[in-house]
């Protein structure tokens, strides 16, 4: 099997729908004991690149992270740096963590998506970012961050390793604590829905608490540059209603052909003027670092309480955009949107409709919750200046859903349909 035949092959290889012209080793960089961190570089026919990071034995030709991954625990414990040519691997430890000794046996852990994860027996696991892209990853800077600053709802960061040189300069991995017992929010959901709705919505209020919470501790820095909370300017808010705009006039003009559509086709129109009426009243409020990719998918429910995973931000923006600072709004709006998939879900999935009265109330106990944590200072001033930013962040949310759906899950189309007229009703309701 050739290098871009087991490329291709891998679950974590993020452009499957692109043609390959070839694949390349950029760069390979000895590490110990046979084992070296291999960098290849996917050429596509469109000339576009990617690079991907595997860890291979001498004289093997494919990745074998599994086998080798005590290697790397063993490296980020010493805080080694290895030189190679004009490149350096530098492994970092968080000081004051036991990172335990010996070499637990690492076993993988759930189905890889973009990366890989490694667990070491019941206390850390290794995340490996598969595609290399140049700069800090989100990942790495917000866990640090929030580690750093006291926070103790993520999986604590330990350490990590990263690559600088005149080929890459990237974060390659990620160590953290393991939380063992943990439930996935999404799953949670979903059973509870099946089961016992009401036991779900008891626990969401806390969510909110702790969704507040970590933006309020995300703006709290002022003097880190990289955290620090910013007054939003005029142009980016018309910059994402302006991007919103042209989704929905590129989307809406397919729609007549799509029956399972119907209730919104021909409505472009008056989605668009929603949206510049949004954009009207919305102001206020700072923008943060934030998650970037909030839904319940992104959360564990371990020991009675919640915390928040994988700071990597939205995959398919580039690494630029997913640092870039937002209103903490965008996190609110993106688990609000994921109430309604686990609603529509739970029926198309396990055939059990959820109450009628579920997502409002569970909107309602996770803003709640929300707004008694979040600094005040980071939201427009009043609750209606928020709601009407919030609407524009769901909006966006719901307008990405249905063409991803469309494109991918025609029988899930209902669901952002679905977002889009509670929002137009919205605007009935009030008048505007």
């Amino acid at each position: 099997m050739t290098l871009t035949d087991f490329l291709v092959q891998q679950r974590w290889f993020g452009s499957k729908a692109r043609e390959v012209a070839h694949c390349d080793i950029l760069e390979e960089v000895p590490l110990r004991d046979g084992v070296r961190a291999t960098f290849v570089e996917s050429v596509f026919s469109a000339g576009t690149h990617e690079t991907y990071q595997l860890i291979r034995r001498d004289g093997e030709e494919h990745d074998a992270l599994l086998e080798h991954a005590g290697l790397l625990l063993d490296l980020v414990r010493e805080g080694a740096d290895i030189e190679h040519g004009d490149s350096v691997i530098r492994f970092r430890r968080l000081q004051g963590l036991d990172l335990g000794r010996g070499r637990p046996e690492p076993r993988p852990i759930g189905v890889e998506q973009s990366n890989s994860s490694v667990v070491f027996g019941s206390e850390l696991i290794l995340k490996v970012f598969r595609r290399v892209e140049p700069g800090i990853n989100p990942d790495l800077e917000i866990s640090r961050f929030l580690t750093e600053h006291g926070f103790e709802h993520i999986p604590g960061l330990a350490g990590w390793y990263e690559i600088e040189g005149r080929n890459l300069d990237a974060t390659l991995g990620l160590l953290q604590r393991f939380i063992g017992g943990a439930r996935d929010g999404w799953e949670l959901a979903l059973e509870e829905l099946n089961t016992d709705p009401a036991a779900f919505l008891e626990r969401v209020g806390r969510l909110g608490e702790v969704i507040g919470r970590m933006h309020a501790v995300l703006g709290s820095d002022s003097g880190d540059p990289a955290f620090a909370p910013e007054e939003p300017s005029v142009e980016s808010l018309g910059l994402l209603t302006a991007t919103i705009d042209e989704e929905i006039e590129r989307i809406f003009l397919d729609l007549a052909d799509r029956p399972e559509a119907a209730e919104i086709a021909g409505r472009g129109e008056e989605v668009r003027d929603l949206l510049r009426m949004l954009t009207q009243v919305a102001s206020g409020g700072r923008v943060i670092r934030h998650h970037g990719d909030l839904h319940l998918g992104q959360t564990l429910y371990a020991d009675g309480d919640w915390l928040v995973l994988d700071f990597e931000g939205e995959p398919a923006r580039s690494l630029a955009e997913r640092r870039r600072k937002r209103s903490p709004l965008r996190d609110v709006a993106g688990m609000l949107r994921s109430f309604a998939y686990a609603v529509s879900a739970s029926e198309l999935q396990h055939g059990s409709p959820a109450p009628q009265d579920w997502e409002p109330r569970a909107r309602e106990a996770f803003l709640e919750g929300y707004f008694t944590t979040v600094d005040p200072s980071l939201l427009p001033h009043g609750r209606s200046a928020t709601e009407q930013l919030l609407s524009i962040f769901e909006l966006e949310k719901a307008v990405y859903e249905l063409r991803y759906e469309l494109n991918n899950r025609p029988d899930w189309v209902k669901i952002p349909v679905t977002g889009i007229l509670r929002l137009l009703e919205g605007r009935a309701e009030t008048g505007s």
